[in-house]
């Protein structure tokens, strides 16, 4: 009877969701174990989604002459790979993903990468975090990242991710927030000063499309809007 009735919950679409949320390891546990692997950090931080992303920020390193940035989820630094800028720090929670980019920028100056718990509060012009947002689905872990985020810039906080009420619909890593509203509520010296839509947006499948746009923050006193 007891084996009838497991194999009857394991038919049952409704609880797939709860299934993987109870095999779920927690944020940083599962890029760590991603990353340990050997995967990558996926489909947005290549082809044409990383040409997309490196396009936009670029051209804004350009414009406003941004010297400095920091990155906090560089993953395994392909997207990196692609920005233009004197000086770049990349932060990750996942020591293989470090050592990944340590190797592959060995003789690439100007170039750094740390792990989450060996940053010291190191500031740059610009702030980066690109698809990571709406991996963070513990909100404790989501709070002390934007804390982070908003804390490591002195021109520019620049956010790529979804940025609408959780959808649990899209698996277990995965918890979309209106985070423009945490900017509101807890960063008043920021503002929301451009936003760029994706070229490539999501129409149910990630292969091909993305959820992501841009956003960028600037400070609020000297914030001049496009």
């Amino acid at each position: 009877m007891a084996g009838g009735v497991t194999q009857w919950l394991r038919r049952q679409p409704w609880l797939a969701p709860l299934r993987r949320r109870a095999a779920f390891p927690g944020s940083a546990e599962y890029w760590r174990q991603r990353y340990a692997s050997g995967a990558n950090s996926g489909p947005g931080s290549y082809g044409k989604f990383a040409e997309f992303k490196a396009c936009v920020l670029n051209a804004l390193f350009v414009e406003q002459a941004v010297q400095s940035v920091i990155e906090f989820g560089s993953g395994d630094g392909n997207q990196t790979s692609l920005l233009v800028v004197p000086d770049y720090l990349g932060v990750d929670i996942s020591p293989d993903a470090i050592a990944r980019c340590r190797l592959r920028f060995r003789d690439t100056p100007g170039r750094r990468f740390v792990l989450t718990d060996a940053y010291r509060g190191e500031r740059a012009e610009c702030s980066l975090s690109l698809d990571v947002i709406y991996h963070l689905v513990e909100d404790a872990a989501f709070e002390a990242y934007m804390r982070q985020l908003f804390a490591a810039a002195t021109r520019f906080v620049v956010v790529y991710s979804s940025n609408r009420p959780a959808d649990e619909a899209d698996g277990a890593h995965v918890r979309h927030r209106r985070y423009t509203d945490w900017v509101l509520a807890h960063e008043p010296g920021w503002v929301l000063w451009r936003t760029v839509p994706n070229e490539h947006p999501y129409h149910g499948d990630y292969r091909t499309g993305s959820f992501a746009d841009f956003c960028i923050f600037a400070p609020a006193p000297t914030a001049v809007h496009p």
